[in-house]
């Protein structure tokens, strides 16, 4: 249950982000850090939020500044602003869904979420894989571009076989991090897995990070797993091996049921993203989905409108009804499909309408049903249509009260 997400930073941009829901009851929620050269949809990004989110953690990861179709140059990247952006990705999802409580960053994203720890006041505990000691590692692989982006600003660096412009701040950004210093202000559980044949970060890396972080602290092995965990069933096992030491640390199945993430039977939640002008996360129950107005009146077209909204829920229950009259007199109806559109109309024009004056809302049903049926049940169908209780909610009186929630 995967759902592209578009997460707002403090500077005005966009990150693109991926969220993984668990099928069925969310214990946690989790947030994944990317390597330095890789992005969400990197093959061990992927298959490690996954295996989380199959174990009841939805994760969301995403693309830093200037990665992926996140916005930006990649020059303007440094590690200070993945940090930046770990936040303000934690942040959406305290607005949105709910605050992380399990860290977890791949490579130089592990180093970042060690760092973004201590301004996430919710995580309750952090897990690193192929983590570097140093950030200014990283330099090392820029090889003889090194002395020209610090001369010149910037130089074009191959990285993970892509060339790949980086600028002179990211040089001094790394070289003024000290990961033994944000270690020290951690206070959670960590979690360091490293493969001992890693041939980008060492394994030295991993009893460097070990013997500077506080307890509780631990270490897995990841056995012949390669960097970037492109290994058969590497990421998988590194998924379930995070999620299996967290279990300890993440909130109770009682704690998790008493958090806003999803809201009660029988309510719909809708709260903006702060993703655009009209944004808006739509919750029901496990699930969620956007609403949004077109570009061409100022939104994002992340999402259907309130109008479309309404017309799915007229469609949808229209469909439905047909289906379980037709089941229950064993008719022949295959497939069902269902049009609805919705116009404003002069009520002049409406012969069949009570009202005779200015405009008025029109919903038109289009139905085409598929299957051997005869004029009569056809002619039935189109009549339970009209009887489906979404149709009688709309033709009825309804009365709509907006007041202040409890605070």
């Amino acid at each position: 249950m995967t759902e592209a997400v578009w997460i707002p930073t403090a500077n005005g941009g966009r990150l693109a982000g991926r969220f993984e829901r668990p099928e069925r009851v969310v214990r946690a929620v989790a947030l994944f850090a990317h390597c330095f050269t890789c992005g969400k949809d990197q093959i061990g990004a992927v298959k490690v939020s996954r295996a989380l989110a199959a174990r009841g953690i939805a994760t969301l990861r995403f693309d830093v500044t200037g990665v992926g179709a996140s916005a930006g140059g990649f020059t303007e990247t440094t590690f200070s602003a993945n940090v930046d952006d770990i936040v303000a990705a934690a942040d959406w999802l305290r607005r949105t869904e709910q605050a992380p409580a399990l860290l977890v960053g791949h490579s130089l994203g592990g180093a970042a979420v060690i760092a973004a720890a201590h301004r996430i006041p919710e995580v309750r505990a952090v897990a690193t894989i192929g983590a570097p000691a140093d950030i200014a590692h990283v330099l090392r692989r820029f090889g003889d571009a090194l002395p020209t982006i610090e001369q010149d600003g910037q130089a074009a660096v191959t990285l993970g076989g892509r060339v790949l412009q980086v600028g002179r701040d990211f040089v001094e950004d790394a070289r003024e991090q000290s990961l033994t210093s944000h270690l020290a202000k951690l206070k959670k559980p960590i979690l360091f897995l490293h493969a001992p044949r890693d041939d980008e970060v060492d394994l030295d890396n991993a009893t460097k990070l070990f013997a500077a972080a506080r307890h509780p602290k631990s270490f897995i092995s990841l056995d012949d797993a390669n960097h970037l965990l492109t290994g058969p069933g590497d990421a998988e096992a590194a998924g379930a091996a995070i999620a299996g030491w967290a279990e300890r640390y993440l909130p109770t199945a009682a704690e998790a049921a008493s958090e806003p993430m999803q809201p009660p039977a029988g309510v719909v939640r809708v709260h903006e993203t702060g993703g655009g002008a009209f944004e808006n996360t739509v919750a029901v129950g496990i699930h969620r989905f956007f609403a949004d107005e077109p570009a061409t009146v100022g939104g994002g077209d992340a999402g259907p409108t309130p109008y479309d909204l309404l017309a799915a829920a007229l469609g949808a229950c229209v469909s439905m009804t047909v289906r379980m009259y037709a089941a229950r007199k064993a008719w022949p109806l295959e497939r069902i499909s269902i049009d609805v559109s919705h116009a404003k109309i002069h009520a002049a024009d409406c012969a069949d309408c009570e009202t005779r004056e200015g405009k008025m809302d029109e919903l038109r049903v289009s139905l085409t049903l598929e299957g051997p049926l005869d004029e009569e049940q056809r002619a039935r169908l189109i009549e339970i249509a009209g009887k489906c209780p979404v149709h009688r909610t709309l033709h009825s009186e309804i009365k709509t009260r907006i007041e202040w929630a409890n605070t």
